[in-house]
């Protein structure tokens, strides 16, 4: 007689499960993790990436995404690595970046590589609060508002002239131009940004600036007046008319 179907289907489950193991997880082809000065590393340098490999530890220090096909980095890229430090995104195709691309990096990041990518222009948003030394060098620049206020913000890789050169999609006048002197010696945000900030500044200033001097001469006529009144001639009280000596003589007489 045949047992039944239910503890048997069971016992057969039970035995086919003893004994597997999770894959373990395996980088993705030309990926490595390796110690290098007592740091967490994890290497995918020329290894033909076209997107951001997953399964990056979260425990990584240095993460080397270089020479690579990346032409874009989404927002969030990196929030699930807590602890990075070091950041090359060079020698790929980098023409976007979002502006959330670094969130959850702002207290960790200190090394950041975008040079040599084509990357015209970034949004400012993607490096606030990043206290991060960047490498902006051999992209073709628009030299816009965006990477003035960026520039603004970062300490960029010492170098002369830190590579950072007009592109064909800046204004005819400047491509082909170290921007960093161009930088300090002209506004391009105009009115928007930080030059409408810098508006509002202004005439904030202007109008305490108005308030004070009221202030001032109300003051100083407040003084000349209280100096002004004890040369005043005073006044003498009118003298009103009485009897002289002689009527009252007159009047007891009579």
């Amino acid at each position: 007689m045949l047992p039944p179907a239910g503890p048997l289907l069971s016992l057969l489950l039970v035995t086919g499960t003893c004994g597997t193991e999770p894959s373990p997880w395996v980088p993705p082809q030309g990926c490595y993790v390796a110690e290098e000065a007592g740091e967490r590393t994890f290497r995918c340098s020329q290894a033909g990436l076209s997107t951001l490999p997953t399964g990056i530890p979260n425990d990584t220090r240095k993460l080397y995404l270089d020479a690579n096909r990346l032409a874009s980095v989404p927002a969030g890229a990196f929030q699930h690595l807590p602890i990075l430090e070091e950041l090359d995104l060079s020698h790929n195709v980098l023409a976007h970046l979002s502006g959330a691309a670094f969130r959850g990096l702002a207290g960790t990041l200190r090394r950041l590589d975008l040079s040599a990518n084509r990357l015209a222009s970034v949004p400012a948003e993607a490096f606030v609060g990043l206290q991060v030394q960047v490498n902006l060098s051999a992209n073709p620049w628009r030299c816009d508002c965006a990477l003035q206020e960026v520039l603004r913000q970062v300490r960029l890789t010492p170098g002369p002239g830190t590579g950072i050169v007009c592109g064909p999609g800046a204004r005819p006048d400047l491509v082909g131009q170290e921007f960093l002197p161009l930088a300090g010696e002209e506004e391009l945000c105009g009115a928007g940004r930080a030059g409408a900030q810098r508006s509002t500044d202004v005439a904030l200033l202007v109008t305490m600036g108005g308030w004070l001097a009221l202030v001032v001469a109300y003051l100083a006529h407040y003084v000349w007046q209280n100096r002004e009144e004890p040369r005043r001639p005073l006044k003498r009280a009118p003298v009103l008319p009485g009897r002289s000596e002689d009527s009252s003589t007159l009047s007891t007489v009579v």
